[in-house]
């Protein structure tokens, strides 16, 4: 008998006497934290949600739901339980999904991606080419990014297949550099206050228009400049990048936006493209994806296409 096998075994009889259906149960339970709107969320009546309950409670040893006044809350170790049970949940479906091979051609499988507008605007037209062009009955989903999704990114990721943002936002999650940008800024092109170049006196004295100007919600570039000890007059504050244009035309004020965005609307909007009047941080935009999905073949495929397809539209990283 080879060393240790018999205690693998072992578990793996302990685990084949487990009614597995528990872990769907329990997943619901600790999400909604109450009996009757678990039932709902996975379709049974609230008596066997409630049976449940008592078998996960006897086997833990643990309430996991305690009452506090009107509502349930979780136990410290069902709180623990909560980010393992949709990891493990993750993995059966993956198990039970796997298949030999993927033909994108043949394939009706829905990609997400959660990304800004500027994403969206870059990465996002060279996905849907390759889309069109190999895998036409594919869909690519495309929504907006959170401050939630971004500081709990391990949690968003079980839900969508990717989160499209700068390198540097998240860490310890698998990941694919995808293209690099550069920060530059744009001002109205009648404005008089702006010299054929900026200066670091001009970063100081005109109105700003920022992006995600919250604590965990930021542009790189704007941390920088106040690292550098320019404290930005802001005005107007924006979740967007391709609002930029509509509130510094016609104005006085000044934004930084990303140059492959601002090669795009600028001309239209009727503003002008300057210089960093500092050495700004560059911008490199990755595919953030849950380690479930590293060796899943419909996602290898897609992971490829979008690498290749930012590749052949803005060259090498």
């Amino acid at each position: 008998m080879i060393p240790g096998i018999d205690a693998v075994y072992g578990e793996r009889v302990a685990l084949g006497r487990l009614d597995l259906n528990l872990l769907v149960t329990l997943d619901a339970l600790l999400q909604e934290r109450n009996v009757t709107r678990a039932a709902a969320r996975i379709g049974v009546t609230q008596p066997t949600v409630s049976a449940a309950l008592a078998r996960l409670r006897r086997h833990f040893g643990d309430p996991l739901l305690i009452r506090v006044g009107n509502r349930y809350e979780l136990t410290p170790l069902a709180a623990q339980l909560r980010r393992q049970t949709g990891i493990a949940l993750d993995g059966v479906e993956r198990v039970f999904a796997a298949q030999p091979g993927f033909d994108p051609a043949g394939s009706d499988r829905e990609f997400t991606v959660m990304t800004s507008d500027y994403g969206v605007a870059v990465a996002g037209r060279a996905l849907a080419a390759a889309f069109a062009r190999e895998a036409p009955g594919m869909r690519l989903r495309m929504e907006h990014i959170t401050d939630d999704g971004v500081d709990h990114a391990e949690e968003t990721l079980r839900g969508i297949d990717g989160l499209l943002l700068p390198r540097g936002f998240v860490s310890d999650l698998p990941h694919l550099d995808l293209y690099s940008d550069r920060w530059v800024c744009v001002v109205d092109a009648a404005n008089t206050r702006v010299g054929d170049a900026l200066t670091m006196t001009d970063l100081a004295e005109l109105p700003w228009v920022v992006t995600f100007n919250r604590p965990t919600a930021y542009t790189p570039a704007m941390l920088q400049l106040r690292l550098l000890g320019v404290e930005a007059q802001v005005q107007v504050v924006l979740d967007t990048f391709l609002a930029i244009p509509y509130f510094v035309a016609g104005t006085d004020r000044i934004a930084l936006i990303q140059e492959r965005l601002a090669q795009t609307v600028a001309t239209p909007a009727g503003l002008r493209i300057l210089e960093c009047p500092f050495e700004v941080v560059p911008l490199i935009e990755s595919l953030y994806w849950h380690p479930v999905y590293t060796r899943d073949p419909s996602h290898t495929w897609i992971r490829e296409r979008l690498s290749t397809a930012c590749e052949e539209v803005y060259g090498p990283i």
